[in-house]
C-alpha cells in the first residue's frame, strides 16, 4: 500500500510492519521518514540494525536474503535495512526482493526497511516493486515544489515555536525566506533550525529572519524552465544568475529552454488540427507540473508567436556554441536572458 510521507506517523502509531519501502529524491524528507521507521522499529525490540547498501550490477544479493531469514543473537527483533541509490536492483536484486516481500509477513523477528531514489512509471509498475508494495507499506516522498515552499517553511517554524508576522509581512517574510533557500531542502532545514537557537518561541519579524538566512538556494536548469512557462520574470532572472554563478553550462541551460519551446510548438500544432490538448499532452509525454504550465500557457500562444521563438533557440544554440548573431548578444547568458524572459513575458497571466 502506498502512502504519501505525511501520512507515515500516523501509520506507524497503529502498529509496526515487516515492511517498508521508502522512494523519492528529496534527501531530507527520505531521510526523515527512514529516521521514523528506525525509531518506531526500536520501541518495538529491534535494537540491532544490518545495512546494505546495493554498490553497483555486481553487489551479492545473496547477503541480503541470508540476513532477511536469519535471527538475531544479540536482539528480540532485527532492522534489515537495503539502500538501492540507482533505483536498479538488477535480475538478481529484483529476485531477491520479491523473496523477501513474500516472506515479510511470515516472521515476526525482522523489519526490512527498502530505501530508493524517485522511480519512474516504468520502474512503479516492475514486479519486485509491485511486490514490496503488496506486501508492505510504500512511503511515497514528494519533492516539495516551489509554490508550497513558504508554506512548508512556516510548518517547520511551527513545529519549534516559531512564526512569522500575521498577513502580508509576514507573508513578505516567507517568500524572502523561500527565495533564499530554494532549490536547497536541507539548507532550509539547517536554516529553520538556526533561527530556533537565535531567537526564543515565538513570533519572527523580517528583519529577523533577513539577518539570519543565508542565501543557500541552488537551482537547476528544468527549474528555470518552469519558471519560464509559469511567467515568472523575477524568479527567471535570480534563477540565470544563480546558474551563471554556480558554473552550470550555457549549452545545458540552452537544452531545457528550447526542448520545452519544442513541445509547445509541437502540442499547439497538434490542438490546431483538432487533437484534444490533455491527448496532446499525453502524447508529448508531458506531465505533472510541466502538464499544468502547459495547460494554463498554451490557450494564449499561437503557433506563429511558437515558430519566432523555436527560430530564436535555434539561434541562441548557436552563440552559446560560440557562433555571432545579428541583434542577439554575444555573450551565451546575455543570450540566454533574452530568449527565457521573451518566451517568460508571453507566458505571464494576462
Amino acid at each position: 500500500m502506498q502512502v504519501a510521507a505525511s501520512q507515515l506517523t500516523d501509520r506507524l502509531q497503529r502498529g509496526l510492519l515487516s515492511l517498508y519501502t521508502v522512494h523519492g529524491d528529496e534527501a531530507l524528507l527520505v531521510q526523515e521518514a527512514a529516521d521514523a521507521v528506525r525509531a518506531a522499529a526500536r520501541a518495538q525490540g529491534c535494537t540491532e540494525r544490518v545495512v546494505h547498501t546495493v554498490a553497483g550490477a555486481h553487489f551479492d544479493w545473496s547477503a541480503v536474503l541470508a540476513s532477511s531469514g536469519s535471527m538475531s543473537l544479540f536482539a528480540e527483533r532485527q532492522l534489515i535495512e537495503v539502500r538501492i541509490p540507482s533505483g536498479k536492483p538488477g535480475k538478481d536484486g529484483s529476485q531477491v526482493l520479491q523473496q523477501m516481500a513474500e516472506a515479510a509477513g511470515e516472521s515476526d523477528s525482522t523489519v526490512t526497511l527498502v530505501i530508493l531514489p524517485r522511480l519512474d512509471a516504468a520502474t512503479l509498475k516492475s514486479a519486485w516493486f509491485s511486490a514490496l508494495d503488496s506486501h508492505g507499506l510504500t512511503v511515497r516522498v514528494d519533492t516539495v515544489e516551489r509554490q508550497a515552499l513558504p508554506a512548508w517553511i512556516a510548518q517547520r517554524l511551527q513545529q519549534q515555536g516559531q512564526r512569522v508576522e500575521p498577513g502580508e509581512a509576514g507573508q513578505r517574510t516567507l517568500q524572502f525566506f523561500a527565495d533564499r533557500v530554494e532549490g536547497n531542502l536541507l539548507a532550509a532545514h539547517q536554516e529553520i533550525q538556526k533561527l530556533g537557537l537565535l531567537y526564543p518561541a515565538g513570533e519572527l519579524a523580517f528583519g529577523q529572519v533577513e539577518s539570519a538566512v543565508l542565501n543557500v538556494a541552488r537551482y537547476t536548469p528544468f527549474k528555470l524552465a518552469e519558471a519560464v512557462l509559469g511567467g515568472q520574470l523575477l524568479r527567471v532572472q535570480r534563477m540565470l544568475d544563480g546558474l551563471q554563478a554556480e558554473g552550470e553550462a550555457p549549452v545545458l541551460v540552452h537544452w531545457a529552454l528550447a526542448e520545452d519551446i519544442r513541445t509547445l510548438h509541437r502540442v499547439r500544432s497538434a490542438v490546431d488540427a483538432g487533437r484534444p490538448l490533455p491527448m496532446a499532452l499525453r502524447e508529448n509525454r508531458v506531465w505533472g507540473v510541466k502538464e499544468r504550465l502547459m495547460e494554463r500557457v498554451l490557450p494564449l500562444l499561437g503557433l506563429a508567436q511558437l515558430t519566432r521563438w523555436l527560430d530564436d533557440a535555434h539561434t541562441v544554440d548557436g552563440i552559446v556554441k560560440g557562433l555571432k548573431a545579428e541583434g542577439w548578444p554575444a555573450d551565451p547568458w546575455q543570450a540566454l536572458q533574452q530568449m527565457a524572459m521573451r518566451v517568460a513575458r508571453g507566458c505571464a497571466l494576462r
